[in-house]
Parts: C-alpha cells; structure tokens; sequence
C-alpha cells in the first residue's frame, strides 16, 4: 500500500483531518476549516459532486436538470490551500493505527476523523426489491425514475392491449415521507397538466398515482392536522392514498399489499433509510438497527474521541431521549460545529457540546400546495409553497444554479411546462 503524499505529512505542526463524504455535513465541516495554518483537511467522497437532496424529485419529475442541483465539490474550494479533494471511496478505517484505505490501496492516516457518508435505501430485507423499485438518493437514480416515468407514457403511446396499457400508466410510490408525498405530487401533476396535451392515443391525466404508507398518515413528523392537510391535497391532484398498508411482494409487474394486488409497471421506493456502511478494523463499533452509529454530545464516536460521526449516519441522543433526525439542516449544523470543536481542540480549549436548533421543516405537494411548521407555525397553501420554494433556492450551494432554478420554476409555473424532458438510455453504446 502507498500513503496519500499531503502537506501534513511533510509538515510536524499541522494536523490532517479526513473528511469522508461531501454531503451538507461533510461540506460544511470542510468550510469551516478552510484557511487555517495548523490543518490540513482531505474530503473524499466516491462522487466528484456535492448534491441538493431535497430537490432530487425534481429531477425525477423532469422539474430541473441534474447540473440545477449538483455543483463539483473542487470549486466549492479553488484557492483554499489547506483543503485536498480526492474522488475515491473508502474501503476501511484502522482504528488502531488511524489510517483509511481507499480505492487503489491507497492509505491516508489521520489526526481527525469526520465520518459524514450519508445514507441509503432500506428494503427491510428484501435487497432484490431495488431492481424494480429505484430509491432517490442519487443523480443516477433520479435521471433513471424520470427515464422510466417519460418511457411509460412514450410505451402507452405505442401499447395497443388495455391492460397494459394501464400497467404503464400506473405509477407506484412506497413510503409516505417528505420524498414519497413529494415524488407523488409531481407525477400527479406533471400527467394533468404538462403532458396531458402532448398525446393523442392515451389521455396522460387517466394515469394512476399510488401512494402507500405503512403507518396511520403521510407525512408522520409534521402534526397531525398539517399531515391530514398534505393528504387532502394529494386526493385533490388524483393521488390514492393507502394508510396502514405494507408491500409484501413487489416484483416487475408490481406490488402485494396483503390481498390486494397492484398491477403497475412503475414502482418507487422511498420507505426506509439506513446509514451507509463502513468497514472498520482494530477496534469494535457498536450500531443500531439503522446502521448508525452512537455518539456523545460532542459529536465523537464512543470511545474515540478524535473520530466525530455527522449527518445520517449518527445516532445522536437528545435530552429528550430522541435522536435527531437525517435532516439536511441537523447535517449542516453538525458539520460547522465539529469544525469548531476541532479549532478549539488546537488552541487548547475544551470541548462543547451539540445542540441542534432546530428551524422548523417544511414539505411540498404540488404547485402552490406545501406545508410549513415552525414551532407553533403552521401555515400550508400558497403561502407554504412560496416559503418552501425561496428557502430551497437560497440553500442551493452556487449563484448560477439558483438562478437557473428560479427561471425554471417560473417557466414551469406560469406555462405548465418542463424543460427537461430527456429520455436518456442506459446503454452508451452506438445502435448499429
């Protein structure tokens, strides 16, 4: 095995600290040591982009283009001398010897470890469920959902047996969460306004949206009456809501709700999440059921005090007994705060600890249809809509994308339309 050749290395006085994935927590965490004379700091992550999340369905809904969301990670620190980059994923982490192995055998030993990885799809122990029911986590899989959503109206188009015809235009989405709900909404909406008039052998707005959840209502961490409000409006787009209903089988023709049989060609899974994997050798890492992993009030493992676990993939305790949630701000605040802790370790200072603040959470149905709470704020409607429409556009990470979404969403708005309907096939290769 080779070491990673860093400034560190060659210099007794700085301190290296590994930042494993470019997510908000691992981005956040990196800002926040940019410039400092006493570190060095190395984020790697496997892809070469830092990605806005909460927008991924409109990706997959054909709302915004992948480059609207996505920014390289590089430029997000051109000119910071202490910052290195490297696209890689990590295969293990020595605990005893505070080294990580990455892709190529590459070794890169630390002072500080940041593990902020993320999450994945869980599907409850049924991993073959994938194939046929995509998750929306990633560009890949967002430009694969809207590849199959547009493939399925272009086949309608062509299909002359009304059975399957209708498998085609039925459209399955498994988990009533902020992505479920949201993923739902746009198809509901896109099929009844976008595309209804671009066919003429089907009708687009015939097309089946379902949505199943289950617990007793969609949308679970918002209070009950905004939760009821978002099913409302999901019934009111043409959205059939299941409650209180588990997917059983779920297989190329559809899914198993107990008796009832769904027959669709189109299955969207955004249920269950769990923490990426990590491989650790040289010490014993306890995780709970979600693949978590447990940490103190200031962030750090148990046990080791110079490794910090951020973002999705921590199990953070709260006074209350609860543990925070895989939120895009408990992400970002945890990432600047271990980067103070860390400048404060430098300087000889103690040690704080976290306390999320938290701001409120809001979810988005369809056009001028959105939920806000904040604390003892409750708003929904159009108001919600446009709160959750400024607050995406001014979290998004470069001035050229939030400038490319608001002249998007505007277009969208006012004319119904979506510009990025692009069917693009998984094969590269040239038909001959």
């Amino acid at each position: 095995m080779t070491d990673l050749a860093t400034k560190a290395q060659t210099s007794p006085s700085k301190k290296t600290v590994l930042i494993i994935g470019g997510g908000f927590a691992g981005i956040n965490a990196a800002k926040n040591l940019a410039g400092l004379d006493d570190v060095q700091v190395i984020l790697v992550d496997r892809r070469n982009h830092h990605l806005f999340q909460p927008l991924l369905y409109q990706v997959a809904t054909a709302g915004l283009n992948p480059g609207d969301i996505a920014v390289p990670i590089r430029s997000q620190f051109s000119g910071v001398d202490n910052v290195e980059v490297h696209m890689g994923e990590v295969h293990s982490i020595d605990l005893s010897s505070k080294r990580a192995v990455l892709s190529g055998d590459v070794e890169v030993p630390f002072h500080y470890l940041i593990l902020a990885c993320g999450a994945q799809h869980s599907y409850f122990a049924h991993p073959e469920w994938e194939e046929f029911a995509p998750g929306l986590k990633t560009l890949e899989q967002a430009t694969e959902i809207r590849r199959r959503i547009l493939s399925a109206f272009e086949q309608a188009e062509n299909e002359v047996q009304a059975d399957r015809q209708r498998a085609l235009m039925t459209f399955l989405i498994v988990g009533g969460g902020p992505t479920g709900v949201e993923l739902a909404g746009a198809i509901a909406d896109i099929s009844r306004t976008v595309l209804q008039n671009d066919f003429r052998r089907v009708d687009p707005a015939q097309a089946r949206v379902v949505l199943v959840e289950a617990g007793a209502r969609v949308l679970s961490s918002f209070s009950e009456g905004l939760s009821r409000r978002a099913e409302k409006d999901l019934r009111e787009l043409g959205v059939e809501v299941r409650l209180g209903v588990r997917v059983e089988k779920l297989d190329q023709e559809g899914a198993s709700l107990g008796a009832e049989r769904i027959v669709a060609a189109n299955v969207f899974w955004a249920a269950g999440v769990q923490a990426s994997a990590m491989a650790f050798v040289g010490g014993s890492i306890q995780k709970d059921r979600a693949g978590r992993i447990p940490v103190g009030k200031d962030c750090a493992m148990k046990g080791y005090p110079n490794i910090f676990v951020i973002g999705d993939m921590a199990a953070f305790e709260t006074a209350s007994g609860e543990f925070l949630p895989g939120l895009a701000p408990v992400a970002i605040q945890a990432g600047k705060f271990v980067a103070r802790t860390i400048r404060k370790e430098l300087k000889g200072r103690p040690r704080g600890q976290f306390h999320y603040v938290d701001k409120g959470q809001m979810a988005t149905v369809g056009k001028n249809r959105a939920i806000v709470e904040a604390g003892r704020i409750r708003i929904w409607g159009r108001i919600a809509w446009l709160a959750w429409l400024l607050i995406h556009i001014f979290f998004l990470i470069g001035f050229k994308n939030r400038i490319s979404v608001m002249a998007q969403w505007a277009w969208s708005y006012v004319f119904s339309k979506r510009g990025a309907r692009l069917i693009t096939e998984k094969d590269w290769k040239l038909r001959h």
